[in-house]
């Protein structure tokens, strides 16, 4: 088994380090590749340390099995071609691909079936926030269809990268040391401060993170299903909330809808108000789980629930998740 890792330098491609040897995935051989700033860094996987690559077209990714690859739309687009090309499956990090009819959006809770089937021998990984709104979905979607969700994403800075979180953890040293503050990784302060944007704006007032979610959560759960999103970035260092409106076809009682969360695979039900027990991204980083709590009647619709969920981003947001499809692979051969 040999592996790749497209991107080895950033957060995901460190996070697919840790992952991959926490959950001792089965390889024999592992291969990093980066750009030209990363090329030549050096990382320690499993006692053993690797050199990181640079990314080329070249015949590299001849006997590669799978290739995790984060390191964004473009260089996905660019090298597609040379990563499938000797059939190695690549499970790409990036939105290239998400929404392409022949490119399989998979998270396993959710559709692993679908990333059987993958002509061009890529599998997408979705957008963080869908990845952790749809495992908790799932379970609800079965006991009744969903047909609309309205859902504000609380987002952390590492959804922007490892330099984004460096720039809060500088910024707040800054203030307290009375400094200029420096703003390059968002559009303002991101210290002491939420930003009602992630990513760019569309036409219709979306941002291009929030029509994500509404566009890939029909994908992955094959629905009709209509989601209107606000995603907000805020000042927590790691691990997405998100606060989520749910309509079904029938109404759901909450003790039916907390039952069916209890049992769902990546889910952790995490809700007692009488003791303020709730998830928190203070404690979800790190976590492989979904982790939701606050589950209530929606006040404002009779065939409504509303819940809160937190989950680490980086992990069951990227890394986790890609890997996961993986090992489904592999159980499926």
């Amino acid at each position: 088994m040999k592996v790749a890792i497209v991107g080895a330098s950033g957060a995901v491609g460190q996070e697919f380090l840790r992952v991959l040897d926490e959950r001792n995935f089965p390889l024999d051989e592992l291969v990093l590749f980066g750009s030209s700033r990363s090329a030549g860094s050096k990382y320690t996987f499993r006692g053993k340390e690797y050199e990181v690559k640079l990314l080329q077209h070249n015949d590299d990714f001849k006997g590669v099995d799978y290739a995790f690859v984060s390191a964004g739309a473009g260089t996905s687009k660019e090298f597609a071609g040379t990563i499938t090309r000797h059939g190695a499956v690549m499970i790409d990090n990036s939105s290239a691909f998400r929404m392409d009819a022949d490119v399989p959006l998979v998270v396993p809770e959710c559709n692993a079936e679908d990333a059987l089937v993958r002509p061009r021998g890529i599998i997408a990984n979705p957008n963080c926030t869908t990845i952790m709104m749809v495992v908790v979905l799932k379970p609800i979607e079965a006991l009744s269809h969903i047909t609309r969700i309205h859902v504000a994403s609380y987002q952390s800075a590492s959804g922007a990268g490892a330099q984004a979180m460096a720039e809060l953890q500088q910024q707040y040293r800054e203030i307290v040391e009375n400094k200029p503050v420096t703003v390059k990784k968002f559009a303002y302060q991101l210290a002491y401060n939420v930003i009602p944007q992630i990513d760019v704006f569309q036409d219709n007032g979306y941002t291009k993170e929030e029509m994500k979610m509404f566009n890939e959560t029909r994908k992955i759960l094959h629905s009709d299903v209509r989601c209107s999103a606000m995603c907000v970035r805020i000042s927590s260092l790691r691990s997405h909330s998100e606060a989520v409106w749910i309509e079904t076809e029938k109404p759901l009682s909450v003790e039916e809808v907390q039952a069916a969360l209890a049992a769902a695979p990546g889910v952790t039900l995490q809700d007692d108000p009488s003791t303020q027990t709730y998830p928190m991204p203070l404690f979800t980083g790190g976590k492989d789980d979904v982790y939701v709590g606050r589950v209530r009647k929606d006040l404002a619709n009779d065939n409504g629930i509303t819940l809160w969920l937190s989950g680490d981003q980086i992990k069951k947001g990227a890394a986790l998740n890609a890997v996961q499809i993986a090992e489904y692979l592999l159980s499926a051969r």
